[in-house]
């Protein structure tokens, strides 16, 4: 959106119709569900959904923040889920189906964040659906999926053993990459895909405010997955 706005009016200041007709028609195609749908698949295309049951035991499963929204009650805060709550439940499915002994979660909270890091909510989520608190363990407050990877590996006593990483079809990618970098031997588990199973229709071929929301969302993680290549 800053892109289309600041190319937008450069060209009204300098008078380059060129310029803000670009912008305009950059505009209009990330608005299409067509296109959008296309780019979230692209984030997402070295991954399928599979069944718990056939993934490999291993030592212990990470799921990774980035699912809760925290909401301000009449008498105090509550927690809500977004999308990203099929990251919990597969790791919950994960810990009953004995794929893993024990569920890491990651105290994530960001500096302007209120209410507890999003792990301690989790893991009362996990126990009241069945996980036993031995089963649990918690990292230091971490902000990023870096600070996630290095937590975990200060928690482990080595790097020798084995680890389910959950976390969204699109983040994926990235997380496998910091993982990875810290010596850590990762299966990945994706999770909570964006591109649904369906049929074109004509309604795809119209702009819509949800669809340029989505073509957002993928420079975004565009420039995220840059931002680790370029660092590791």
């Amino acid at each position: 959106m800053g892109f289309v706005i600041l190319l937008l009016l450069l060209g009204i200041f300098r008078r380059k119709i060129m310029m803000s007709l670009s912008a305009i028609i950059i505009f209009v195609m990330l608005s299409l569900p067509i296109v959008s749908n296309f780019l979230v698949g692209e984030l997402e295309k070295n991954y399928t959904l599979f069944s718990v049951n056939k993934l490999k035991k291993a030592d212990v499963v990470v799921v990774l923040s980035g699912m809760v929204r925290t909401i301000q009650g009449d008498d105090g805060l509550y927690y809500e889920f977004g999308e990203a709550v099929d990251r919990i439940q597969a790791g919950i499915n994960i810990i009953k189906s004995n794929k893993a002994n024990l569920m890491i979660l990651t105290r994530g909270k960001m500096p302007w964040s209120v209410g507890v890091p999003e792990g301690e909510f989790l893991a009362k989520f996990a126990i009241e659906n069945g996980i036993s608190s031995k089963n649990i363990a918690l990292t230091r407050e971490v902000q990023n999926t870096d600070d996630e990877a290095k937590a975990i590996k200060e928690m482990l006593q080595s790097t020798d053993g084995t680890m389910i990483l959950v976390t969204s079809a699109f983040h994926m990618p990235r997380a496998m990459r910091v993982f990875e970098n810290q010596g850590l031997d990762v299966t990945p588990y994706p999770v909570d895909f964006l591109k649904g199973a369906g049929k074109l229709d004509v309604l795809d071929f119209f702009p819509t405010a949800a669809a340029f929301s989505r073509s957002n969302f993928f420079v975004r993680e565009i420039i995220g997955r840059l931002y680790y290549s370029l660092k590791y």
